[in-house]
Formats: structure tokens, sequence, C-alpha cells
């Protein structure tokens, strides 16, 4: 289980008169449009490329994330403010040094693209965890399974609710993008690159399931779109022929372990620009 050790120094979401939810925008983005990315480390990439100069440390912005990719396949004006281990909380509000994502948001924006939810229910973190039940001699930084309870996944989506609310009342013209997260554990049996209890992949893929259909559901009745990448990357979890993201381990500059590689936000970037281009 060494690099499951190794692991941890890289990882340190009533009545007719009432007015529903502004649907969704279709207009294409032009060239050297205003485009934010928001959202936690699933977005910023952290291992996937230099880090972005001149921003914060605890963010970890890979120069090689879906935004940056796809900012420059469509020749936009890029803001990425996403931030490793970010939750939903840190998009509406500070986190210690860094600002509130949603303050990069401005009348200016165009496309808005979101990833968050997983840290509020410790999605990735209890993985983690699952691992470190597995070592004869658990890492230092081991930190115990949690219990994630319902009133935390309600208030996991009411504030993504809140977050897809406030980019529209900021940037009535932009298109705004939910990105769920990309498939981390096998669809099915153990693999060898994510040792953990089968009870323990069970929970996990479950909770995996349940924030992709929150993500949707949000976007679905805030007025916003969705690119359902968990769905698309079913076929290239770890232990797959292709990964598109990486298991337990993870080589020197392709990412770092349980958050997609180079490929899977290739891939991202390259699903987001077929959708944004109908």
């Amino acid at each position: 289980m060494g690099e499951v050790k190794a692991a941890f120094a890289l990882v340190a979401t009533c009545g007719a008169l009432v007015a529903g939810p502004v649907m969704a925008k279709s207009e294409l983005v032009p060239e050297g449009a205003r485009y934010v990315a928001m959202g936690s480390s699933f977005a910023a990439g952290p291992g996937v490329g230099p880090v972005t100069p001149d921003t914060p440390i605890r963010c970890g912005r890979g120069t090689l994330n879906y935004p940056n990719l796809l900012a420059a396949k469509l020749k936009l004006e890029l803001v990425d403010a996403t931030c490793s281990g970010a939750t939903t909380e840190h998009v509406l509000g500070p986190w210690k040094e860094v600002p509130p994502q949603i303050d990069s948001v401005n009348a200016a924006t165009r496309l808005v693209t979101i990833t968050i939810g997983g840290n509020d229910i410790a999605f990735v973190g209890n993985i983690f965890a699952a691992a470190c039940e597995t070592m004869a001699a658990p890492e230092p930084r081991c930190q115990p399974w949690r219990a994630v309870s319902e009133q935390e996944w309600r208030a996991d989506e009411e504030r993504m609710r809140k977050i897809v609310r406030e980019v529209r009342s900021r940037a009535p013209d932009a298109r705004i993008v939910l990105v769920d997260y990309i498939t981390v554990l096998p669809p099915k049996g153990q693999c060898a690159e994510v040792r953990i209890a089968a009870e323990r992949m069970a929970y996990s893929r479950s909770a995996a399931k349940r924030l992709a259909k929150m993500t949707a559901r949000v976007a679905r009745d805030e007025g916003a779109e969705v690119l359902k990448f968990s769905r698309l990357s079913q076929g290239h979890a770890p232990c797959s022929t292709q990964p598109w993201s990486n298991g337990l381990s993870a080589q020197s500059g392709d990412g770092i372990p349980v958050h997609p590689n180079k490929a899977g936000h290739r891939a991202a970037a390259d699903a987001l620009a077929r959708m944004l281009a109908r």
C-alpha cells in the first residue's frame, strides 16, 4: 500500500403566479467571451500540467485542466476560480485567503462551468478512508470513514441550487453548465487500482450515482445545462484499458490519485466543446 501512502501527500459540494426557473440558454458562446470555471479539484486539475502561475498554492490549478483546454479550443477569456478541496460553501463564500469563487462571475460573463458537491459529502475522502482501513499500519494522515447524513445531502443540494441562482443573477446572459464528477470507481467488482473493502466500494458507488443524479436534478430545476461526465467516463474507470481517472496511485505529471488524469481532462473539454457548439 505504499502508493496509497504517497497519495496522501497529494490529496489533503406554489401557485401558478410563482415564476419557474429560467430556461437553459443554448446560444453559441462567442470567441473572446469571458468564461468562468468554478469547482473543486476535479475541475482544478492538480497534477495535470504545471500549477498555474500566481494562483493560490492550495488550489492546485493545473494548466492542462479542462477549463484551460476548453478555453483554448473555443478561444475564450478564462477566469479559473477552481480550487482543490473546495465545497459548495467555498463557491459562495471565502476560504481563508481564497475569495468566494462566485465573485469571479460578472455581467460580462458568457459561460460558467461548475463541478462541485463531492467534498460536501466526503466522496473522495471516504474512498481514501476505506483504503486506510486495509493498511496494516495506517498512515498518520489517514482519516476515519465518515457517515454522511441525509441533512448533509440536502444542504449540499440546496447550496448547489443557490450557486446556479446566484450565477444567473450576476450573469443573465451566461450559459451555465454543471459538469458532474468523472467515474473514479470500476462499474462492478473489485479493482487492483482501488483496493478497498467490497462494502465500502458498494457505498462509494452508490454515493457517486446519487451525486450525479443530484447534479442533473439541480440543472434541470434551475434552468442550467448538465454534462453527464460520469456517464461518458463509465468505460474509462481505473483498471480499464484506457482510464480517464487514477486509482490510488498516479504517475507524476498525470493528475493525483482518485482524480481525473490528463486524458480525463481532455475528454471533458472535448465533450463540453461539442455541447456548446449546439
